[in-house]
């Protein structure tokens, strides 16, 4: 029986303030992680909704995302089962509100960190992916597009 293919679609935040960037330490299957606050997106949003939300659940900070920094492909092999996934991720910029007091991180998140670019490709050994720098540095490079690049039918919010 032939299956089809479906890749992950995820969403990531790409958050800069001063010169730093805000990322996330989670546990994994493959030990403590960093990646940027990230997730899959659920039924009934779109990728900005989703991004905002997962934002939210992992910094415990309200983001609004202003622009889409870029869509990519990736595929990664699980070292400890060898299962392999494909992603699509939807990367966005935007602005950074105020930490929500009494918050709870999201379940597998340790902590936030703001680290330097530099930091950031130091510890790509650390990272859940290798879009963790490639994002970043595409920012860096002043990658941006308008939100209306990706969109989002009303039948998504169908119920």
């Amino acid at each position: 029986m032939d299956m089809r293919w479906k890749p992950s679609v995820t969403v990531a935040a790409v958050i800069e303030r001063d010169g730093r960037f805000l990322l996330v330490e989670e546990e994994t299957s493959e030990g403590l992680r960093l990646n940027n606050p990230a997730g899959h997106l659920d039924p009934g949003e779109s990728p900005a909704e989703g991004c905002a939300r997962e934002a939210l659940e992992e910094t415990a900070h309200v983001f609004e995302p202003t622009e889409l920094v870029g869509v990519y492909l990736s595929r990664m092999q699980r070292a400890s089962t060898g299962e392999d996934f494909t992603y699509l991720r939807f990367a966005f910029c935007g602005r950074l509100g105020e930490r929500q007091a009494g918050r709870a991180l999201d379940t597998g998140i340790v902590r936030t960190l703001w680290m330097t670019p530099e930091e950031v490709r130091a510890s790509r050994d650390r990272h859940r992916s290798p879009l963790v720098v490639r994002c970043m540095e595409d920012y860096l490079a002043g990658r941006r597009h308008p939100l209306s690049f990706v969109t989002t039918d009303p039948s998504v919010y169908a119920a």
